[in-house]
């Protein structure tokens, strides 16, 4: 999967791209299964809000048939191979819940300073791929992005370690508002299926959800292979040190495992 000279021009001046529906119900609708079956068990990789909702859920390509192979669709990995120009390697993946009702805020920050902080990664060519497993509304705790942030480079952050169960590097209100001012807030929504990619450096974060509305997002970031961590100081299961480049796997591998059950049980 390629993207066209014009997605490419976009991604570059506004720092994110939407694509939607780019996986077909089908697919959606075995990860949402298997996403709620990894939050109900007891692993460490299941991280919880301080009410016990879970939040987010990491390293499930590792073991779960479904995400392992979304962590390889070629429609997730090609993309960010052609805005790099080089193959690309798993760095983190998790399952972001954000509960019904109970789904707590994601402060405003850049990936990136959390992944040079903690992770000794030297420059900011790692993107966070995100699949909408639930609909995203612009009522139930959507991400927010700012615009054009990612040509601020790497901005000054503090560790919040107080504000919900998830340490992050987050920015001060004068800084997100100096960066709004700028170039504005977009929350990109859409139907389950839908790919939101955005560059290392873009500010965001997302509100609370307190409608009966859950919002499942799976997040693939990958990160080039010469930008390898040099110094991580998180668990494995978080920032992975399995450099190897991603081999993609057919692009209906997930169909095939979806309709497995069904053609086993004819």
């Amino acid at each position: 999967m390629k993207l066209s000279q014009e997605q490419l021009e976009f991604f570059h001046r506004e720092g994110w791209l939407f694509l939607p529906e780019l996986f077909a119900q089908e697919e959606v609708d075995l990860l949402a299964r298997e996403a709620v079956g990894i939050y109900d068990a007891d692993r460490p990789e299941v991280w919880r809000e301080k009410s016990g909702a879970p939040r987010t859920a990491f390293a499930a390509h590792l073991y779960n048939e479904a995400f392992g192979i979304l962590g390889a669709h070629p429609r997730m990995i090609e993309p960010v191979e052609q805005l790099f120009g080089e193959p690309v390697y798993m760095h983190q993946f998790k399952i972001n819940a954000k509960s019904a009702f109970t789904g707590d805020v994601w402060q405003w920050h850049q990936d990136y300073g959390t992944w040079k902080r903690d992770d000794g990664m030297p420059e900011p060519r790692a993107m966070n791929i995100a699949i909408f497993l639930d609909e995203v509304m612009p009522i139930n705790g959507p991400l927010m992005l700012v615009p054009r942030s990612q040509n601020a480079g790497d901005l000054e952050a503090s560790h919040d370690l107080a504000t919900t169960s998830y340490p992050l590097w987050t920015l001060d209100e004068a800084t997100v508002t100096r960066l709004v001012e700028q170039g504005g807030i977009v929350a990109p929504t859409g139907k389950p299926g839908g790919m939101l990619m955005f560059h290392g450096n873009l500010v965001h974060g997302s509100a609370g959800n307190i409608t009966p509305y859950p919002r499942k997002i799976v997040y693939l970031t990958l990160n080039a292979v010469s930008n390898y961590i040099r110094t991580p100081t998180r668990p494995d299961y978080i920032a992975h040190r399995d450099f190897a480049p991603i081999k993609t796997v057919d692009d209906d591998a997930l169909v095939r495992l979806a309709r497995a059950p069904r053609q086993a049980a004819e």
